[in-house]
């Protein structure tokens, strides 16, 4: 799928910035199922943001590597470290410290899980007093709760399988997570529901470390275009991922 938009020249400095010995490594997400779908031949990651990645260096006519990383968080505190030159993640202020983000090219609902016989209704019925959520601590929507829950117990874990499990076995309140994420978690889960509406969306963006900050103008005319021509939605289309929309 070919997409060679016009977004103006490339000066050399923010080509060095993505593309140092004409090689662009895109930092990749494993963890989020919706964005990386799938493993080539060689175990290598197949999806919307790979292939936002491939399209970004044949758009700068230079090679790519994929750097994998098991979560966003690990991803995110390798941006000091010279391990990428763009990192496809979502965009939350805590890792805006360290990176510079575009505009959001995808978004995703997150919301909760609770069991049939919980009194939460609402999503914000569950901000409250001796209620105790299960989420995956480093996840953007964890570290939205982070800074947004006032009144109830964040249960931190490390994976999404984690905080799962957590609500099962510590019998916690409510489970946050993805909303595709948690249709699963309903059927794996028996006696559970979902809540209507979200309580935040996870804005996915390219950002670069911040000392390759310059580069950031350049990215997020990428990212316009290939909102605005229909490449990202082309690209949820053909991997056929249910829950992720083109961000507004």
């Amino acid at each position: 799928m070919e997409f060679r938009p016009d977004i103006g020249q490339l000066s050399p400095t923010v080509r060095e910035h993505l593309a140092p010995a004409n090689l662009l490594r895109a930092g990749i997400n494993l963890s989020n199922f919706l964005l990386v779908s799938s493993r080539g031949p060689q175990g290598e990651p197949q999806g919307v943001s790979p292939d936002m990645a491939r399209a970004l260096a044949d758009l700068l006519g230079t090679s790519l590597r994929y750097v994998p990383y098991e979560n966003p968080g690990l991803l995110a505190d390798a941006a000091p470290c010279d391990e990428w030159d763009v990192g496809l993640i979502g965009a939350e202020p805590q890792r805006a410290e360290t990176i510079s983000f575009t505009p959001a090219y995808a978004e995703i609902e997150a919301t909760y899980l609770v069991r049939e016989t919980s009194p939460l209704r609402e999503i914000t019925d569950v901000d409250a007093e001796g209620v105790r959520i299960a989420v995956s601590g480093r996840a953007a929507y964890g570290l939205w709760l982070d800074r947004n829950i006032r009144k109830a117990e964040l249960v931190r874990s490390g994976t999404l399988n984690d905080s799962a499990n957590d609500f099962v076995a510590k019998e916690l309140d409510a489970l946050a997570g993805l909303r595709p994420r948690l249709l699963k978690d309903v059927q794996a889960i028996p006696g559970t529901r979902i809540l209507d509406g979200y309580f935040m969306t996870v804005q996915q963006a390219i950002g670069v470390p911040k000392a390759k900050a310059e580069a950031a103008d350049y990215l997020a005319k990428f990212v316009a275009a290939a909102k605005e021509t229909g490449f990202v939605a082309a690209l949820i289309a053909k991997h056929g991922v249910q829950g992720l929309s083109v961000a507004r």
